[in-house]
Protein backbone atom coordinates (compact mmCIF):
# COMPACT_ATOMS: atom_id res chain seq x y z
CA UNK A 1 0.00 0.00 0.00
CA UNK A 2 1.55 3.44 -1.05
CA UNK A 3 1.46 6.26 1.99
CA UNK A 4 0.31 9.17 1.17
CA UNK A 5 2.25 11.32 3.92
CA UNK A 6 3.63 14.24 2.40
CA UNK A 7 7.54 14.53 3.08
CA UNK A 8 8.64 16.56 5.64
CA UNK A 9 9.28 20.13 4.99
CA UNK A 10 13.07 21.02 4.24
CA UNK A 11 13.47 23.33 7.16
CA UNK A 12 12.19 19.90 9.35
CA UNK A 13 14.99 18.26 7.86
CA UNK A 14 18.19 18.30 10.51
CA UNK A 15 20.79 19.74 7.87
CA UNK A 16 18.58 22.55 6.80
CA UNK A 17 18.30 23.45 10.46
CA UNK A 18 22.51 23.24 10.59
CA UNK A 19 22.61 25.02 7.65
CA UNK A 20 19.56 28.14 8.90
CA UNK A 21 21.54 28.27 12.34
CA UNK A 22 25.07 28.96 11.18
CA UNK A 23 24.05 31.75 8.94
CA UNK A 24 22.33 33.04 11.82
CA UNK A 25 25.63 32.96 13.59
CA UNK A 26 27.59 34.04 10.52
CA UNK A 27 25.30 37.09 10.11
CA UNK A 28 25.01 37.83 14.05
CA UNK A 29 28.99 37.88 13.93
CA UNK A 30 28.94 40.54 11.09
CA UNK A 31 26.55 42.90 12.42
CA UNK A 32 28.71 42.54 16.25
CA UNK A 33 31.67 43.01 14.29
CA UNK A 34 30.12 46.04 12.39
CA UNK A 35 29.00 47.62 15.74
CA UNK A 36 32.05 47.10 17.10
CA UNK A 37 34.37 48.83 13.84
CA UNK A 38 31.43 51.87 14.28
CA UNK A 39 32.21 52.79 17.83
CA UNK A 40 35.64 52.37 17.37
CA UNK A 41 35.46 54.99 14.27
CA UNK A 42 33.31 57.27 16.51
CA UNK A 43 35.75 56.99 18.71
CA UNK A 44 38.63 57.61 16.78
CA UNK A 45 36.88 60.64 14.46
CA UNK A 46 35.20 62.43 17.56
CA UNK A 47 38.78 64.81 17.95
CA UNK A 48 38.42 65.52 14.40
CA UNK A 49 35.00 66.23 14.88
CA UNK A 50 35.19 68.57 17.76
CA UNK A 51 37.86 70.75 16.04
CA UNK A 52 35.49 71.16 13.18
CA UNK A 53 32.71 72.51 15.71
CA UNK A 54 35.12 75.28 16.82
CA UNK A 55 37.01 76.38 14.01
CA UNK A 56 34.05 75.80 11.21
CA UNK A 57 30.98 75.23 13.19
CA UNK A 58 30.91 77.97 15.66
CA UNK A 59 32.34 80.63 12.81
CA UNK A 60 29.64 79.97 10.58
CA UNK A 61 26.56 80.30 12.93
CA UNK A 62 28.10 83.46 14.10
CA UNK A 63 28.38 84.82 10.54
CA UNK A 64 25.24 83.67 9.77
CA UNK A 65 24.13 85.66 12.49
CA UNK A 66 25.90 88.88 11.47
CA UNK A 67 24.76 88.44 7.90
CA UNK A 68 20.80 89.49 9.57
CA UNK A 69 22.13 92.96 10.55
CA UNK A 70 23.33 96.04 8.94
CA UNK A 71 25.50 98.50 8.78
CA UNK A 72 25.69 101.65 12.05
CA UNK A 73 24.24 104.81 11.05
CA UNK A 74 21.79 107.72 11.22
CA UNK A 75 18.48 106.38 12.99
CA UNK A 76 15.74 107.90 10.66
CA UNK A 77 13.34 107.32 13.79
CA UNK A 78 15.58 109.49 15.92
CA UNK A 79 17.85 110.75 13.87
CA UNK A 80 20.49 109.95 16.06
CA UNK A 81 23.86 108.06 15.29
CA UNK A 82 22.97 104.28 16.56
CA UNK A 83 25.64 102.65 18.97
CA UNK A 84 24.73 99.06 17.12
CA UNK A 85 23.72 96.86 14.21
CA UNK A 86 20.50 97.42 13.29
CA UNK A 87 18.21 94.35 13.00
CA UNK A 88 17.69 93.65 8.51
CA UNK A 89 16.11 90.93 8.47
CA UNK A 90 17.44 89.27 4.61
CA UNK A 91 17.86 92.88 3.03
CA UNK A 92 21.54 92.25 2.71
CA UNK A 93 20.62 88.97 0.88
CA UNK A 94 17.76 90.32 -1.27
CA UNK A 95 19.83 93.54 -2.31
CA UNK A 96 22.41 91.24 -4.34
CA UNK A 97 19.47 91.33 -6.72
CA UNK A 98 19.02 94.73 -7.25
CA UNK A 99 21.29 97.16 -8.79
CA UNK A 100 23.54 97.31 -5.43
CA UNK A 101 24.57 93.25 -6.05
CA UNK A 102 26.37 94.41 -9.78
CA UNK A 103 29.41 93.84 -7.95
CA UNK A 104 28.11 91.29 -6.19
CA UNK A 105 27.32 89.00 -9.52
CA UNK A 106 30.59 90.38 -10.82
CA UNK A 107 32.83 88.47 -7.90
CA UNK A 108 30.64 86.07 -8.69
CA UNK A 109 31.50 84.95 -12.34
CA UNK A 110 35.33 85.96 -11.70
CA UNK A 111 35.41 83.29 -9.32
CA UNK A 112 33.57 80.73 -11.10
CA UNK A 113 35.76 81.57 -14.48
CA UNK A 114 38.84 81.38 -12.78
CA UNK A 115 38.14 78.19 -10.65
CA UNK A 116 36.83 76.51 -13.96
CA UNK A 117 39.95 78.02 -15.91
CA UNK A 118 42.74 77.10 -13.72
CA UNK A 119 41.01 73.56 -12.34
CA UNK A 120 40.82 72.88 -15.88
CA UNK A 121 44.65 73.48 -17.00
CA UNK A 122 46.17 72.49 -13.53
CA UNK A 123 44.60 68.63 -14.27
CA UNK A 124 45.49 68.88 -17.45
CA UNK A 125 49.21 70.00 -16.94
CA UNK A 126 49.15 67.68 -13.35
CA UNK A 127 48.78 64.85 -15.43
CA UNK A 128 51.98 65.73 -17.55
CA UNK A 129 53.69 66.23 -14.70
CA UNK A 130 52.98 63.22 -12.77
CA UNK A 131 53.71 61.02 -15.80
CA UNK A 132 57.22 62.76 -16.59
CA UNK A 133 57.96 62.04 -12.33
CA UNK A 134 56.71 58.34 -12.76
CA UNK A 135 58.98 57.79 -15.75
CA UNK A 136 62.05 55.66 -15.13
CA UNK A 137 64.54 58.32 -16.54
CA UNK A 138 68.11 59.61 -15.35
CA UNK A 139 68.20 62.65 -12.93
CA UNK A 140 64.84 61.49 -11.73
CA UNK A 141 64.90 62.85 -8.06
CA UNK A 142 66.25 66.29 -9.47
CA UNK A 143 63.12 66.54 -11.67
CA UNK A 144 60.93 65.58 -8.93
CA UNK A 145 61.88 68.31 -6.91
CA UNK A 146 62.33 71.17 -9.54
CA UNK A 147 58.48 70.43 -10.39
CA UNK A 148 57.49 70.66 -6.52
CA UNK A 149 59.42 73.89 -6.04
CA UNK A 150 56.62 76.04 -6.92
CA UNK A 151 53.54 74.21 -4.83
CA UNK A 152 56.20 74.60 -2.10
CA UNK A 153 56.38 78.40 -2.33
CA UNK A 154 53.86 80.52 -0.30
CA UNK A 155 51.43 82.02 -2.21
CA UNK A 156 52.36 85.55 -0.98
CA UNK A 157 55.75 85.20 -2.10
CA UNK A 158 54.28 83.37 -5.53
CA UNK A 159 52.08 86.62 -5.99
CA UNK A 160 55.31 88.92 -5.51
CA UNK A 161 57.52 86.94 -7.81
CA UNK A 162 54.60 87.38 -10.54
CA UNK A 163 53.77 91.08 -10.27
CA UNK A 164 57.40 91.23 -10.59
CA UNK A 165 57.64 89.15 -13.34
CA UNK A 166 54.33 90.90 -15.07
CA UNK A 167 55.27 94.28 -14.27
CA UNK A 168 55.55 97.00 -17.27
CA UNK A 169 59.14 96.28 -17.37
CA UNK A 170 59.10 92.47 -16.48
CA UNK A 171 59.85 89.25 -18.05
CA UNK A 172 56.47 88.97 -19.60
CA UNK A 173 57.18 91.91 -21.61
CA UNK A 174 60.21 91.33 -22.43
CA UNK A 175 59.09 87.89 -24.13
CA UNK A 176 56.35 88.58 -25.84
CA UNK A 177 57.89 92.21 -26.99
CA UNK A 178 54.99 94.41 -26.25
CA UNK A 179 54.12 96.80 -23.20
CA UNK A 180 50.90 95.40 -21.35
CA UNK A 181 50.21 96.48 -18.18
CA UNK A 182 49.19 92.95 -16.20
CA UNK A 183 48.08 94.65 -13.31
CA UNK A 184 45.20 97.03 -14.33
CA UNK A 185 41.72 96.57 -15.48
CA UNK A 186 40.97 94.19 -18.01
CA UNK A 187 41.00 90.61 -18.98
CA UNK A 188 44.81 90.64 -19.44
CA UNK A 189 43.89 90.92 -15.40
CA UNK A 190 42.86 87.83 -15.33
CA UNK A 191 45.19 85.96 -17.51
CA UNK A 192 48.08 86.48 -15.43
CA UNK A 193 45.73 85.26 -12.07
CA UNK A 194 46.09 82.37 -14.62
CA UNK A 195 48.89 81.77 -15.19
CA UNK A 196 50.85 82.49 -11.62
CA UNK A 197 47.95 80.44 -9.66
CA UNK A 198 48.21 77.27 -12.75
CA UNK A 199 52.05 77.60 -12.41
CA UNK A 200 51.88 77.02 -8.36
CA UNK A 201 49.37 74.58 -7.73
CA UNK A 202 49.61 72.30 -11.40
CA UNK A 203 52.17 70.12 -9.35
CA UNK A 204 49.94 69.35 -6.18
CA UNK A 205 47.73 67.53 -8.47
CA UNK A 206 50.56 65.92 -10.34
CA UNK A 207 51.73 64.94 -7.06
CA UNK A 208 48.50 63.10 -6.11
CA UNK A 209 48.13 61.68 -9.19
CA UNK A 210 51.91 60.31 -9.04
CA UNK A 211 50.45 58.29 -6.01
CA UNK A 212 47.93 56.96 -8.10
CA UNK A 213 50.57 56.00 -10.30
CA UNK A 214 52.98 54.48 -7.91
CA UNK A 215 50.02 51.46 -7.32
CA UNK A 216 49.43 50.29 -10.54
CA UNK A 217 51.29 47.32 -11.23
CA UNK A 218 53.90 46.55 -14.05
CA UNK A 219 52.30 43.26 -15.05
CA UNK A 220 49.26 44.92 -16.22
CA UNK A 221 51.47 47.67 -18.66
CA UNK A 222 53.36 44.09 -19.81
CA UNK A 223 50.59 41.96 -20.95
CA UNK A 224 48.93 45.03 -22.67
CA UNK A 225 52.09 46.01 -24.73
CA UNK A 226 52.05 42.02 -25.31
CA UNK A 227 48.45 42.38 -26.48
CA UNK A 228 49.94 45.46 -29.15
CA UNK A 229 48.60 48.21 -26.53
CA UNK A 230 50.19 51.18 -28.10
CA UNK A 231 51.72 54.11 -25.28
CA UNK A 232 48.35 56.21 -25.92
CA UNK A 233 45.81 53.04 -25.97
CA UNK A 234 47.44 51.96 -22.30
CA UNK A 235 46.91 55.49 -20.91
CA UNK A 236 43.07 55.51 -22.21
CA UNK A 237 42.50 52.18 -20.95
CA UNK A 238 44.97 51.60 -17.96
CA UNK A 239 46.24 54.85 -16.37
CA UNK A 240 43.54 56.75 -16.74
CA UNK A 241 41.02 54.49 -15.10
CA UNK A 242 43.42 53.38 -12.36
CA UNK A 243 44.25 56.77 -11.48
CA UNK A 244 40.38 58.18 -11.46
CA UNK A 245 39.97 57.91 -7.90
CA UNK A 246 43.28 59.75 -6.73
CA UNK A 247 42.63 62.66 -9.63
CA UNK A 248 39.01 63.28 -8.46
CA UNK A 249 39.87 63.96 -4.70
CA UNK A 250 42.52 66.12 -6.28
CA UNK A 251 40.13 68.10 -9.00
CA UNK A 252 37.64 68.03 -5.48
CA UNK A 253 40.67 69.46 -3.18
CA UNK A 254 42.03 72.11 -5.98
CA UNK A 255 37.86 73.06 -6.64
CA UNK A 256 37.05 73.71 -3.76
CA UNK A 257 40.64 75.96 -3.02
CA UNK A 258 40.39 77.89 -6.22
CA UNK A 259 36.56 79.16 -5.22
CA UNK A 260 38.00 80.48 -1.59
CA UNK A 261 40.72 82.28 -4.13
CA UNK A 262 41.92 85.60 -2.47
CA UNK A 263 45.23 86.15 -1.35
CA UNK A 264 47.10 85.41 -5.10
CA UNK A 265 44.65 88.64 -6.91
CA UNK A 266 44.65 90.33 -4.00
CA UNK A 267 48.62 90.07 -4.28
CA UNK A 268 49.31 90.21 -7.64
CA UNK A 269 46.99 92.76 -9.32
CA UNK A 270 45.26 94.88 -5.99
CA UNK A 271 42.31 95.22 -3.90
CA UNK A 272 39.33 96.47 -6.06
CA UNK A 273 39.96 95.43 -9.37
CA UNK A 274 37.10 94.66 -10.99
CA UNK A 275 38.29 92.18 -13.43
CA UNK A 276 39.54 89.93 -10.74
CA UNK A 277 37.55 90.28 -7.52
CA UNK A 278 36.62 87.43 -6.19
CA UNK A 279 33.63 86.59 -3.38
CA UNK A 280 36.67 86.03 -1.10
CA UNK A 281 37.88 89.54 -1.70
CA UNK A 282 34.79 91.39 -1.83
CA UNK A 283 33.72 89.59 1.62
CA UNK A 284 37.08 90.93 3.07
CA UNK A 285 36.62 94.34 1.41
CA UNK A 286 33.23 95.02 3.22
CA UNK A 287 34.76 93.70 5.97
CA UNK A 288 37.01 96.26 6.08
CA UNK A 289 34.91 99.03 5.56
CA UNK A 290 32.96 98.39 8.28
CA UNK A 291 30.17 96.80 6.78
CA UNK A 292 30.21 93.38 8.95
CA UNK A 293 26.48 92.55 7.57
CA UNK A 294 27.00 92.51 4.33
CA UNK A 295 30.63 91.18 4.50
CA UNK A 296 29.23 88.27 6.68
CA UNK A 297 26.32 87.85 3.84
CA UNK A 298 28.61 87.37 1.42
CA UNK A 299 30.90 85.20 3.20
CA UNK A 300 28.04 83.12 4.10
CA UNK A 301 26.39 82.57 0.00
CA UNK A 302 30.21 81.48 -0.38
CA UNK A 303 29.98 79.18 2.04
CA UNK A 304 26.58 77.72 0.72
CA UNK A 305 28.35 78.00 -3.05
CA UNK A 306 31.14 75.79 -2.09
CA UNK A 307 29.46 73.80 -0.31
CA UNK A 308 26.85 72.77 -2.83
CA UNK A 309 30.27 72.47 -5.88
CA UNK A 310 31.30 69.24 -2.55
CA UNK A 311 28.31 67.77 -2.58
CA UNK A 312 27.57 67.56 -6.15
CA UNK A 313 30.78 66.38 -6.22
CA UNK A 314 30.10 63.47 -3.74
CA UNK A 315 26.57 62.61 -5.08
CA UNK A 316 28.04 62.41 -9.09
CA UNK A 317 31.39 61.22 -8.40
CA UNK A 318 31.30 59.92 -4.80
CA UNK A 319 31.12 56.08 -6.29
CA UNK A 320 34.27 56.33 -7.86
CA UNK A 321 36.20 59.07 -4.55
CA UNK A 322 34.90 56.52 -1.73
CA UNK A 323 34.87 52.52 -2.21
CA UNK A 324 31.89 51.16 -1.88
CA UNK A 325 31.35 48.52 1.12
CA UNK A 326 30.58 45.07 0.11
CA UNK A 327 27.87 42.98 2.52
CA UNK A 328 28.81 39.95 3.48
CA UNK A 329 25.99 37.58 2.27
CA UNK A 330 25.90 34.40 4.33
CA UNK A 331 25.85 31.13 2.12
Amino acid sequence: MVSTHNPPDSLDRPEAKTHDSAGRTLRDRGRRATSGEGRLAALLVSPTLLVLAVVVLCPTIVALKDSFYGTPGLDPKTGFVRDHDPFVGADNYTAIFGAAGDRFWNAFWNTTFLTVTTVTLETVLGIAMALIMHRALRGRAVVRASILVPWAIPTAVTGLLWRWIFSSEGVANALIGRQILWTTEGFHAKVAVIVADVWKTAPFIGLLVLAGLQVISKEVYEAARMDGAGALRQFWSITLPLVKPALLVAVLFRTLDALRMFDLPYILIGAQKTSVETLSMLAQDQAANVRFGPAAAYAVILFVYVFLIALAFVRLLGADVVPRRHKEVAA
